[in-house]
């Protein structure tokens, strides 16, 4: 079975939460993702994150339960 994780590349030094749900095609939109995020449907290296601007940065992985529990793995540019 091949590993469901999605990779997003960072442009800078960090993306914020509700931006990398958006990014990343999780979320249709801006707004679904902050509801995701306040519902507490979103964990950031296995934590529930309920702050909508918490900073991502490479080498964490994000996990959205409201999509089935898809992960996204974050990484630095180049």
């Amino acid at each position: 079975m091949p590993d469901p994780t999605l990779e997003l590349v960072l442009r800078g030094e960090h993306i914020a939460l509700d931006a990398l749900l958006k990014a990343s095609g999780l979320a249709p939109s801006g707004g679904t993702a902050r509801q995701w995020i306040v519902a507490g449907e979103v964990e950031v290296d296995g934590v529930v994150e309920t702050r909508k601007t918490a900073k991502i940065r490479a080498g964490q992985v994000v996990c959205v339960h409201a999509s089935g529990g898809q992960r996204v793995r974050v990484s630095a540019p180049g």
